[in-house]
């Protein structure tokens, strides 16, 4: 893999305080990936801590949210030719250490697409606060019974592509609460994904806005987002057909 152009986007909003170490991090544990930082239109000096720290900035001129942030990054690295792409957030709760436990499956199996890091695959010692590990379990029970693989952990953001699912979300990416209905696209895409146990970190700097209230209307939000999505029509672009590819770009 070492040989693959390889991209880590880091999604900031306001992170000025941790995007400089998450960039070192990278550089020092996964120098074989580029790293571009989304400026998700912070009004601190997130854009300069990262340029700083030797990282490509795309400042987006207003906030996205966490999707738009991604896809922004995905276009850059459809763009830029990078055959694989990695999501380190930028409040420091990813261990860029952790890469090579995801990029050893794409090692392994060149038939996977997506893999992303599950904190709840085995016992991590990561606790998540009550109101989000209920809402977790019940995205994880949704997402194993449609995709009928097991998924402990929907809501994780440390997440490794290849191009094709590279191109498919530089097209189409849930700009919301993304990574539920990430999993759902690549499964209805008949993209691979597999789950691999990492460990993370507890976040560096701030604190989580989820309440009670707000967990409960975010699963409420998701939930639904999932339901429409299963209806929702994609053509299924298949390897080694570029009539289905001409088709879904419409040429």
């Amino acid at each position: 893999m070492t040989d693959e152009p390889c991209l880590a986007i880091v999604p900031a909003y306001n992170e000025a305080r941790s995007v400089a170490r998450v960039v070192r991090g990278l550089h020092r544990h996964a120098p074989e990936f580029d790293v571009v930082v989304v400026d998700d239109g912070s009004t601190d000096e997130t854009a300069a801590c990262a340029e700083a720290a030797g990282a490509t900035v795309l400042r987006l001129p207003f906030n996205l949210g966490i999707g738009g942030a991604m896809q922004a990054g995905y276009m850059y690295a459809q763009e830029h030719d990078y055959e694989f792409a990695v999501q380190i957030d930028g409040d420091g709760q990813h261990d860029p250490a952790q890469i090579e436990r995801l990029a050893d499956v794409f090692r392994r199996n060149h038939s996977v697409d997506f893999v992303y890091g599950s904190r709840f695959a085995k016992e991590s010692g990561y606790r998540a606060p009550l109101n989000r590990r209920v809402g977790i379990r019940i995205f994880a029970w949704l997402l194993s019974l449609i995709t009928r693989e097991r998924v402990t952990d929907p809501t994780s953001g440390f997440r490794l592509a290849n191009r094709r699912a590279i191109e498919l979300f530089a097209r189409d990416y849930p700009h919301d609460y993304p990574e539920v209905e990430a999993i759902l696209m690549v499964h209805t895409h008949r993209l691979r994904v597999v789950e691999v146990p990492v460990s993370m970190h507890a976040r560096e700097t701030g604190r989580s806005s989820i309440t009670w209230l707000r967990s409960a209307y975010y699963m409420t939000k998701v939930l639904l987002a999932v339901l429409v999505g299963l209806f929702r029509a994609r053509p299924s672009v298949r390897p080694g057909d570029p009539a289905a590819v001409s088709a879904e770009a419409g040429l």
